[in-house]
Formats: C-alpha cells, sequence, structure tokens
C-alpha cells in the first residue's frame, strides 16, 4: 500500500479534462516524504474563462432537469464514489497525509452526503399563499440561484467539497470548484464520478491554480451568482466583504478554536476516549477539532495523566503503513508553525507532558502532544493550532469555563462531558457555538446543521438550512381576466 501510484490532475471543463493553456502546472507532494509524487494543472485568466462559459451552459442544462432525475444522477454518482472508495483513499492519503481508514472514511461519508442532498432536492417546496382578492392567486416559488464558485480546503479534499456541491446540484445549480493545490487528485475522482453518472456538460467543474488570482477574478464574474468558501477567517473575511461588494449570496465555514469543557461529574474514561479520538483525527488538522480543554480542577491530573496516555498509544506514520493511527502534518508549514505553538506555551508556563516535538528528518512527522498548565496568555489558547495539540487548563465553576469558552472571537464547535441536567442545560443556551456535542465525538451528520457563528463564519453546509443559501424565493401573483 505504501507504494500506491498517483495520477497527475487536470482541469474538469465543460466534462472534459484538460491541460491549462499555458501548460502550467505545480508539484504535488507527499507529506509522509516531502517528495513529489504528481503534477496538477495550474489555470490561468483564459481557463477560467472557459470554465465560466462552461457553468454558464451548465447552468442552464441542469436547472431543466426535473428534482427526481437530479437526485438518480446525484444517487448514481454517489454509488461510483462509493465502489472507487478504496482507490480514491488510497490516493487522498498519499496526498494529504491522513491514515488510510480516516481517508476511506472521509470517502463513504461523502457518498452519504451526496445522497442525503439528492433526496432533499426532492424536498425544495414552494407555497400557495391565500390571497386577498378572490379572482387572484398567490405563489412562492424556489428557484436555483445560479451558477455557483466554491473554494475549498486541504484538510478534507473530499468533505469538504461534497457539502457543498451537493447542495449546490440538488438545488439545480452548476457547481465550479477551485480546490486544493496540495490535493487535487482525491477531488478530481470525486468529480469524475458526476461526469461518469451522468450530469450535462458544465454542470461540474474543477479548476487549480493561484488562490488569489483565481478568487479575485471568479467571485466578481458576473456569471457567478453564489460564493463559498472553507478555510481560514482572515481569508474568509477577504472573501465575504468581495462577494459583498458584487452582491453575491456567501457562506463561509471558517476557523474554530474548540472548547471542551470537562465538568466534575464527567465520565473522565468517556472524555478521554472521544476527544482524544477527535483530537488527534487528521493530526489535528480539522477545523471542528477540540483544543481548549477545560478540565475541573477536581479531576484535572487524572484527565490530563489519561489523556496523555491517549496520546502516546497513536502509531504515528505513513498514512498507507500498516496499523498507523496519525499520519504527518499536511505540509512542511505546519511543522513551522507546531514548533512556535510549543515554544510559546513553554514560554507562558505550559509543561508539555507529552510530544511537542517533530519526528525524524523526513516528512512532516509531529508527535501527538499535551500541554497541561496553560496559561490564559499562550498563544495555543488564543489562536486556533490546527495541529496535534491538547492544550489542558482548570476551572472551578462552570460558569467560569463558559466565560472561557466564550471569550474568543471563534464560535464553530463545542464539547462537553457532563451527567447533570443543570449543566447541560446552561452549556446548550450559554455557549456560543454553532455546533455542541455532548458525552459523544462530533457526529456531523448531513441532516443536521454545519456551521459556525462570530468569527467562524455564516451559514449552514448540513441540514436543509444548507438548500436555501442555493435558492431565491420567487413570489408571483396571478390575477384572472
Amino acid at each position: 500500500m505504501t507504494t500506491a501510484s498517483y495520477p497527475d490532475t487536470r482541469l474538469l471543463i465543460d466534462n472534459e479534462w484538460c491541460d491549462a493553456a499555458s501548460g502550467k502546472t505545480l508539484n504535488v507532494i507527499n507529506p509522509a516524504t516531502g517528495k513529489p509524487i504528481g503534477r496538477v494543472a495550474h489555470a490561468g485568466i483564459a481557463d477560467l474563462d472557459r470554465a465560466l462559459e462552461a457553468a454558464q451552459r451548465g447552468f442552464q442544462a441542469w436547472r431543466k432537469v426535473p428534482a427526481n432525475e437530479r437526485a438518480a444522477i446525484m444517487r448514481k454518482a454517489a454509488g461510483l464514489v462509493r465502489e472507487r472508495a478504496a482507490d480514491i483513499a488510497r490516493v487522498l492519503t498519499q496526498e494529504q497525509g491522513k491514515p488510510f481508514v480516516e481517508a476511506r472514511g472521509e470517502v463513504l461519508a461523502g457518498a452519504d452526503i451526496i445522497e442525503w442532498f439528492a433526496d432533499e432536492g426532492r424536498r425544495v417546496y414552494g407555497r400557495i399563499v391565500p390571497s386577498r382578492n378572490l379572482n387572484a392567486q398567490q405563489l412562492v416559488i424556489k428557484e436555483p440561484v445560479g451558477p455557483v464558485a466554491a473554494f475549498t480546503p486541504w484538510n478534507f479534499p473530499i468533505n469538504q467539497i461534497v457539502r457543498k456541491l451537493g447542495a449546490a446540484l440538488a438545488s439545480g445549480c452548476s457547481f465550479l470548484v477551485k480546490a486544493p493545490e496540495e490535493t487535487p487528485a482525491s477531488p478530481a475522482a470525486l468529480l469524475q464520478a458526476f461526469v461518469d453518472a451522468g450530469v450535462p456538460k458544465g454542470t461540474v467543474g474543477l479548476v487549480f491554480g493561484d488562490p488569489a488570482e483565481i478568487s479575485s477574478y471568479l467571485i466578481p464574474h458576473p456569471i457567478i451568482r453564489k460564493v463559498t468558501f472553507t478555510g481560514s477567517t482572515p481569508v474568509g473575511k477577504q472573501l465575504a466583504a468581495m462577494a459583498g461588494a458584487h452582491m453575491k449570496r456567501a457562506t463561509m465555514e471558517l476557523g474554530g478554536h474548540a472548547p471542551v469543557i470537562v465538568a466534575e461529574d464527567a465520565d473522565i474514561a468517556l472524555a478521554v476516549k472521544a476527544s482524544g479520538a477527535a483530537k488527534f483525527r487528521n493530526a489535528g488538522q480539522v477545523c471542528i477539532s477540540p483544543t481548549r480543554f477545560l478540565v475541573h480542577n477536581s479531576i484535572r491530573e487524572e484527565f490530563a495523566k489519561a489523556m496523555v496516555k491517549h496520546a502516546e498509544s497513536l502509531k504515528l506514520g505513513d498514512g498507507l503503513a500498516e496499523g498507523t493511527t496519525l499520519g504527518p502534518l499536511a505540509n512542511a508549514r505546519r511543522l513551522t508553525a507546531m514548533a512556535k505553538v510549543i515554544e510559546d506555551a513553554r514560554a507562558t508556563g505550559a509543561t508539555v507532558a507529552t510530544g511537542g516535538e517533530r519526528v525524524g528528518g523526513e516528512g512532516n512527522f509531529f508527535a501527538p502532544t499535551v500541554l497541561t498548565d496553560v496559561s490564559l496568555s499562550a498563544d495555543v489558547f488564543n489562536n486556533e493550532p490546527f495541529g496535534p495539540i491538547a492544550a489542558i487548563r482548570g476551572f472551578d465553576k462552570i460558569e467560569d469555563a463558559i466565560a472561557e469558552a466564550n471569550r474568543l472571537p471563534y464560535g464553530l464547535a463545542g464539547y462537553a462531558y457532563t451527567q447533570s441536567i443543570k449543566n447541560l442545560h446552561l452549556l446548550s443556551h450559554q455557549l456560543e457555538v454553532g455546533m455542541l456535542w455532548v458525552n459523544q465525538p462530533a457526529t456531523p451528520t448531513p441532516e443536521m446543521p454545519f456551521g459556525g457563528v462570530k468569527d467562524s463564519g455564516y451559514g449552514s453546509e448540513g441540514g436543509p438550512e444548507a438548500m436555501e443559501a442555493y435558492l431565491v424565493t420567487k413570489a408571483v401573483s396571478v390575477t384572472a381576466v
């Protein structure tokens, strides 16, 4: 498995795979080795123009396909993704680094998301509104907003596309995605399934290139009517401002810094098992990853020891190697970032209970890390680490933990462990997050809303709420003459 082949990736325009007009390509690096494994086409403005024209034609064709037929095509695509899951996962692991088991799980979850949105598209209902004039009929009609420009990150190359793609296609929109240059082949395999399933030409498109150039060209372009982005808060704010300047709808799923509140009455074993698994999933490179562990002082030491034991039980290695449970960081930049986080934590008084350093001289491996006695002034308690670092701090009152959880401008996900109905009530109503999971790991199922508040963005990429951003509401009143 460690020597699986990796394909070069081209642009998808009008259902055809093509090179960039300039012929320019970029290296794709395997994060487990630090060595190139393939190439990806680098689009220029001429390629974007072709992709936009194709998306416009695709929209005009796809919107005319009845909802039940759209659902059938989407379900066929999901079936192809499921059939090809192992092959797609091997490619994903090579370009992104996560263990093969996690990669395959991401691909299969993507198929589930596609199927859910396929069926939800059949339930896009308008309504009849009783008129004040008995000779008139008042209708509310839902229509697709138009071609969509999507921008997705490298940490979940399949998942972060299908949440946008599923809602867009189910609504009747065409979909043009600027996927990450670091992880191009798995998105290409995903969109190939839709081409093979029979979507009209131009309904889906895929480009790669310079992120700033592509976003600054696609977002203002008159063909694009909806923008959706997953990524960092600073970049999200820039793209949201650009979309607003051109009156484009936008969904922003931005950075988080998820608090984990472990109350005095928590089941410690459950809390460590669930939050530990979530913390080190994808080497901590997850927007909803638990990051700030707020643990009641009466159980803080016991919890920290158990978390250290969990971290030390993980097997660090190449994601395609047998038994690997923690892969490399996605790129060398993350290694530098982790070193800075650890240096700052130590300088502000934290103790490195385990980990805290790079492992080996080849690849982007960083040891799973647990920090204790972390100061509120430490960088790790103020900025999302986006890596395999669990930072623990104690509290005496649940109200104080909630206040600390709400202190930062982020509000994506939160976690809590308690057996108290009173605590559950306080947490449910007072935590400023878009998603809260209590006594369980994260379960972002497609039927539930997925999104944040405050600087973590706006809009949903799950549940019926996700469909609204891709639909226009039209009021129609007709009088018989």
